[in-house]
Formats: C-alpha cells, sequence, structure tokens
C-alpha cells in the first residue's frame, strides 16, 4: 500500500492497487479523473479507463453495460452530481437489475467548502440512496478506511456506494486496520450513560467529546458505524441493547442518515431515546473546522448536547 493522503487519494490508491492483478476493475470517468485523484490509474492502466465527459448520467449507463460484460466498474466523481443528476439512472440501470456497479462520491459532507461552498457540499446523498433497493452503502470516517472500503466494495455482490470526503478530513484509523463489514466499530468503551454513535468525518471530534465527556464523570462509549442501512445489524443491535441512551453524529442530513438508520432500529427492536445530530440547512464557504464547528461539530457541543440528554 503506497503512501496517500485523504479519501480522495485513498479511492485512487485503492483501484491502482486492486488492477495491478485484476483486469475486471475499470475507472468510469465524468470529467472527474482529477478531481478522484486517478490520473495516475489512467497511466498505469489506459485501458482500464473509460472517459464519458461532463456526463454523470452516460457514465452510470456506459458502467452497467461494463458490469452487465461481467467487469467491476468504478464510478468516481462529487456525490451530489453522481446521487443527484444521475439518481434515475442508479435506481432503473444498476440498482433494479441489481449489476455490480460501485460508486464513489466525494465532497460528501461540510468540510469541502473551503473552495466551492453549497454546490460542492453534499449531505443528501446517503439519505437519496437510502430509498433504492439494493444499494449498500459504506460511509467510512477517513483516507485509511475509505482505501479499505473501495476494496472491499469490489468484493460486494450488486451496487455499492462509498462515501468520501474532500481530503480535508482528519485521519483516525491507522492504514492496516480493515474495513468491518460488521457495520460497526467500537472506539472507547467508558461506560454506558450514552451510546455515541459516529458516521463519517466527524469521528475525530466525536472521540474528542467523549474523552471531555468521561473528564467530567459522563461515560459513554463510542462507536463507529460504517455501513447505513446493513442488511446485517446484528452488531449495531447489540450496542443499542447495552445502551441507556443513544445520540447519533454525522455529517449529513439529520433524515435519511445516521440518525435515521439507528432510529428505525431502535423503534423497531428496543425503544430507547435517540437525539439525532446533523445538518437541518444547507451549508456554506469556509474553511473545513471553522464549518464543523460553525454547524456544531466541535467536539465540545457534542459533549454538551450528550451531556443535556442525559
Amino acid at each position: 500500500m503506497a503512501d496517500f493522503k485523504g479519501t480522495r487519494e485513498a479511492f485512487a490508491q485503492a483501484i491502482i492497487d486492486m488492477a495491478e492483478t485484476d483486469d475486471k476493475i475499470m475507472f468510469v470517468s465524468p470529467d472527474s479523473l482529477k478531481a478522484m485523484r486517478a490520473t495516475k490509474f489512467a497511466e498505469l492502466h489506459p485501458e482500464q479507463y473509460v472517459e464519458v465527459g461532463i456526463s454523470e448520467q452516460a457514465a452510470v449507463d456506459v458502467a452497467s453495460g461494463l458490469a452487465a460484460s461481467g467487469l467491476t466498474p468504478f464510478v468516481g466523481t462529487y456525490a451530489g452530481f453522481m446521487t443527484m443528476r444521475a439518481c434515475e439512472q442508479m435506481r432503473t440501470f444498476v440498482a433494479y437489475p441489481n449489476l455490480n456497479v460501485k460508486f464513489v462520491g466525494i465532497n460528501s459532507g461540510l468540510l469541502g467548502g473551503e473552495r466551492e461552498g453549497v454546490t460542492h457540499q453534499f449531505y443528501e446523498d446517503i439519505g437519496i440512496l437510502s430509498n433504492i433497493p439494493n444499494f449498500t452503502i459504506l460511509t467510512p470516517a477517513d483516507g485509511p478506511q475509505t482505501y479499505h472500503a473501495v476494496k472491499a466494495a469490489a468484493e460486494i455482490p450488486g451496487p455499492v456506494y462509498v462515501r468520501a470526503g474532500s481530503g480535508r478530513e482528519n485521519d483516525v484509523y491507522e492504514k492496516d486496520v480493515p474495513f468491518t463489514m460488521d457495520g460497526i466499530r467500537i472506539l472507547r468503551e467508558y461506560g454506558d450513560d450514552t451510546l455515541l454513535l459516529s458516521s463519517g468525518f466527524v469521528l475525530d471530534r466525536v472521540l474528542k467529546a467523549a474523552d471531555i465527556l468521561k473528564e467530567n464523570g459522563v461515560h459513554v462509549t463510542v462507536g463507529d458505524v460504517n455501513i447505513i442501512n446493513a442488511k446485517d445489524p446484528s452488531k449495531v443491535l447489540e450496542a443499542i441493547k447495552k445502551a441507556k441512551k443513544i445520540v447519533t453524529v454525522e455529517d449529513h442530513n439529520v433524515h435519511g442518515g445516521l440518525g435515521a438508520y439507528i432510529s428505525k432500529l431502535v423503534v423497531e427492536n428496543d425503544p430507547k431515546p435517540v437525539k439525532r445530530m446533523g445538518l437541518t440547512t444547507f451549508g456554506e464557504s469556509g474553511l473545513a473546522g471553522v464549518l464543523a464547528d460553525h454547524y456544531g461539530f466541535s467536539a465540545e457541543n457534542i459533549a454538551d448536547v450528550v451531556k443535556d440528554n442525559l
């Protein structure tokens, strides 16, 4: 595994590494080669790279044809341009026939607002795909986990969406930690006052919040939920059943993402209070850390919400 920094670079390195031993791996680009940091992939494996230009709908259609021919295509571009502009194609020509197409959406969440702002920040992507049958939705927390999530996606039958970031997310995991298919990884077990669940690129802040709470006598368990609407949520249910209360934190709209997923599991299996932290408005331009703090994702505010919810 070569050295890389950020979720975009992690994607590119993963498909480069896979293509070295698997000639079925394809990258379909809707003019996103540079955005996906995949220029080296095209240079090393030109026969496994397809460029369709600025046409996300065409990219999905081409990928569906490649998958129907027995190949494993990855379509990568900005998360919203994919899940919004090409939503119909993802639904009808990939999910409905359950084809083996993999999607990687970058700039999801708030943290990509440094250059482009609201037009290139996407916090509705999980909610959109949660409504489409057959999709597996992977939400790695950082670059190292994105690398392993992309490789895991290639092994999962059917449509897979990997939610990637902007390159401004902070790494939490070591590079050799695999992507767990359990759907959750417990990272702190300080106590059962609250089950504090994170999804996506705020995990570093959630872990800091847990440490702050511990210093103030509140003992929480922190879980990184890396699959949304998992087909087998048994490990998530185990964590839920041990908890007195639950707080979810996600760099996504509160509707349709982690909070909605956990609330559904709780209501149907083990009713208890759930507090959802996420976005309720559009974002804006600004430095990644400043934006995260402004929209309530500071470690201190997360800790305050947990305490207020006790």
